[in-house]
């Protein structure tokens, strides 16, 4: 186990894990390397396409197995190689390489099935090379240079060993190939007519496309008094701020939060915000494509009130109702 430098000379514990002669790996409570909840940390899978190295959140993945011929989909998007059925499940692959606009790839490689936004996704990779485990202190937001704010597929960047490491937003990837798996805003309208509300809503979201999403929603839903946060640290420092003020209750009656985000993630802030006397009260929102029953686990030990996955617009606002007593 080796140890990194970040630029503020902390050290972050990075596990690295070699897969010279991996036939398949399977994620599971054996194989996965545990995180303590509430410690700013994320692991990343290092992967390589097309000789360039890139990440993935560990907790997305579900297994990584060899590569193995898929079926073709007439009229299927650009990116979307076909269909294969691992263990009796029919599971979509996406070529990464098309998606990163570096040609087709060719079989061989392999799959690395992830499970976010309750789907179960392929992508198809040259290599595998390990797992790092860093803080989200250390990973930078991609600059216009990698990405805008909205087009791109880069949530993040990573240095380690002196190698440059652009976390890839997988979400992103899944909705411009299929929008219909992204928020679905008109779930609001099923909610029938509402009243408007003035009640103070904190957001934490780090996507700027899906916060604005998220917003809109909520004002459709009535709820037009909504603050919101970049990341967790933005939140917590404004809701430290109301508090040493002595007006948090007039000005915060509710946190909605992601989980991944830079600098300090959603996990991170819900502890904080259940660990302080002054501030436990505040019911917290997980909304995060990365709730599946590991995380709920994790959450419900941090204090969460509730958590629900980011296609569920719906069922958010109906949460927010609840938990507000609307």
């Amino acid at each position: 186990m080796n140890t990194l430098h970040s630029s503020g000379d902390k050290e972050i514990e990075n596990t690295k894990v070699h897969f010279d002669h991996l036939v398949e790996w399977r994620f599971n409570m054996e194989t996965k390397i545990l995180l303590e909840n509430g410690t700013n940390e994320l692991e990343v899978l290092e992967f390589v396409v097309d000789g360039n190295s890139y990440g993935i959140n560990v907790a997305k993945i579900r297994e990584i197995i060899t590569y193995s011929p898929v079926t073709p989909v007439p009229n299927a998007h650009p990116s979307v190689e076909g269909i294969f059925m691992p263990r009796d499940a029919m599971i979509t692959a996406i070529d990464l390489r098309n998606c990163l606009q570096r040609g087709q790839s060719q079989p061989g490689g392999l799959f690395i099935i992830t499970s976010f936004n309750k789907l179960d996704i392929a992508f198809h990779v040259d290599a595998v090379i390990g797992i790092h485990r860093v803080s989200w202190v250390d990973i930078i937001k991609p600059g216009a240079t990698v990405t805008s704010a909205e087009d791109g597929i880069s949530t993040g960047i990573i240095k380690i060993d002196g190698k440059i490491i652009i976390i890839l937003d997988f979400e992103k990837i899944i909705t411009d190939i299929n929008p219909e798996t992204g928020l679905k805003v008109t779930e609001i309208d099923a909610l029938g007519a509402r009243e408007n509300s003035e009640v103070p809503i904190l957001i934490a979201e780090d996507s700027s496309l899906l916060r604005k999403l998220i917003i809109d929603s909520l004002k459709k839903a009535g709820y037009d008094n909504i603050i919101k946060a970049e990341n967790g640290e933005e939140a917590w420092e404004y809701i430290v701020k109301c508090r040493d003020a002595g007006n948090l209750d007039k000005e915060v009656h509710l946190l909605i939060t992601d989980i991944e985000m830079p600098i300090m993630d959603g996990h991170r802030l819900t502890k904080l915000v259940k660990s302080d006397d002054a501030t436990k009260h505040i019911p917290v929102i997980i909304f995060s494509s990365l709730v599946n029953e590991e995380m709920k686990r994790k959450g419900e030990d941090l204090g969460a009130d509730a958590q629900l996955s980011k296609p569920e617009i719906g069922n958010l606002v109906k949460v927010i109702d609840k938990l507000l007593a609307r």
